[in-house]
C-alpha cells in the first residue's frame, strides 16, 4: 500500500475532481428538469448537490485526518476521515428522504409530461457518473478511505437517480405518444420514489463502516494474521497474546502482550519489543503505532496467537 502522504493526496485529488463534475452536472440537470417538466431530473439535481456538500466533507476529513499527533491528539486525526464518511453517509439518507417527500407530493399534483430533452440529459448523466464512481472508488479502495469510498457510492447513487430518470421519463413519453397520453405524467416521479429508495439503501450501507470505525471495531481480513506472523518471526518471541487493532482514518493502531525468556535484563527486554515493534510496521506498512507489553513466558498458561 503507498505510503501514507500519497493515500491522502490521491483521496483528496478524487474528491476534489469530483466536485468539479458534481457541479457542472447539478446545473445540467436542474436546468433541464425546470424548463422540461421533469420533477425526477430535479430530484437528481438536489441529490448531486449533496455529492457537492459530500466532496466538500471529504476533502477536508482527509486534510484533518493527514494532521500529525499533538498534545491535545496524542493518536493524530485519523477519525475525522470515518466522521466525514459518516457525514457523507447521513446526507444520502437526507437526500433520500427529501425526494421521496418531493416526489409524493408531484404524484398528487397533476403535471405535463416531460421534454424529450430531458432524456438525453439523464443518459449522458449515467454515463458520466458510472465512470466518476468507478474511478472514485478504486481510489478509495487503493488507499483504504471510508470516506472515499462513500464518496464514490454518493456518485454510484447519483448515476442510479438518473437511471430511474431514464425509465421514468421513457415511460410518460411512450405513455403520451402510444397510449393516449393522460395519465402517463407521473412516471418520472414513480421513478423518483425507487431512485430513493435505492439512496436510502446505499446510505445505510455506508454508514455502518463508518460507525464501526468510530467505535473502534476490530478490522477484518489478513491483517492481524500479518502482524502475529511478522512479530513470530522475530528471534526471542516465544509466545503472543491479547492481540488488539483499531483503525484510525487512513492509520491503524496495534496493541499486543509478547511473551519472552523471564531472565531477559530490562535493557534486553525493551530491545526485543522495539524489534517487534519494527518487525509490524515493516509488514504492515498502514500501522502507525504499536504498543509492546512485554511479559515473562509461561508456557503453562501462554496462549500462542490469541487476539482475545
Amino acid at each position: 500500500m503507498p505510503l501514507k502522504e500519497e493515500r491522502v493526496a490521491r483521496g483528496i485529488r478524487a474528491a476534489r475532481d469530483g466536485l468539479v463534475v458534481n457541479t457542472l452536472l447539478v446545473l445540467a440537470k436542474l436546468t433541464a428538469g425546470i424548463i422540461g417538466n421533469a420533477y425526477v431530473l430535479v430530484a437528481d439535481a438536489v441529490e448531486s448537490s449533496t455529492d457537492i456538500f459530500g466532496g466538500i466533507i471529504v476533502w477536508r476529513g482527509l486534510s484533518i485526518a493527514a494532521l500529525p499527533p499533538d498534545e491535545d491528539h496524542p493518536f493524530g486525526h485519523g477519525k475525522a476521515e470515518s466522521l466525514a464518511a459518516a457525514t457523507v453517509a447521513l446526507m444520502l439518507l437526507a437526500a433520500a428522504v427529501g425526494i421521496t417527500v418531493a416526489a409524493v407530493r408531484e404524484i398528487r399534483t397533476p403535471h405535463t409530461v416531460p421534454a424529450p430533452i430531458t432524456l438525453v440529459v439523464a443518459v449522458g448523466v449515467i454515463a458520466i457518473k458510472a465512470i466518476l464512481a468507478r474511478r472514485v472508488g478504486k481510489v478509495g479502495s487503493e488507499v483504504g478511505s471510508a470516506a472515499v469510498k462513500a464518496d464514490a457510492w454518493h456518485h454510484a447513487s447519483d448515476a442510479i437517480t438518473s437511471a430511474a430518470a431514464v425509465v421514468g421519463i421513457g415511460i410518460a413519453l411512450i405513455g403520451e405518444r402510444w397510449r393516449g397520453g393522460s395519465g402517463w405524467e407521473s412516471a418520472d416521479d414513480w421513478a423518483a420514489l425507487v431512485a430513493a429508495a435505492i439512496i436510502g439503501v446505499n446510505g445505510v450501507l455506508m454508514l455502518r463502516p463508518a460507525l464501526d470505525a468510530l467505535m473502534d471495531r476490530a478490522p477484518t481480513g489478513e491483517m492481524a494474521a500479518r502482524v502475529l506472523r511478522a512479530a513470530h518471526a522475530v528471534p526471542g518471541v516465544l509466545a503472543l497474546e491479547h492481540l488488539r487493532i483499531r483503525a484510525s482514518g487512513l492509520d491503524y493502531f496495534v496493541d499486543i502482550h509478547v511473551q519472552a525468556d523471564p531472565e531477559l535484563s530490562l535493557r534486553e527486554a525493551h530491545e526485543l519489543s522495539g524489534a517487534v515493534k519494527a518487525a509490524i510496521r515493516v509488514a504492515v506498512p498502514e500501522i502507525s503505532g504499536v504498543l509492546i507489553h512485554m511479559e515473562p513466558f509461561d508456557g503453562a498458561h501462554a496462549r500462542r496467537d490469541s487476539s482475545a
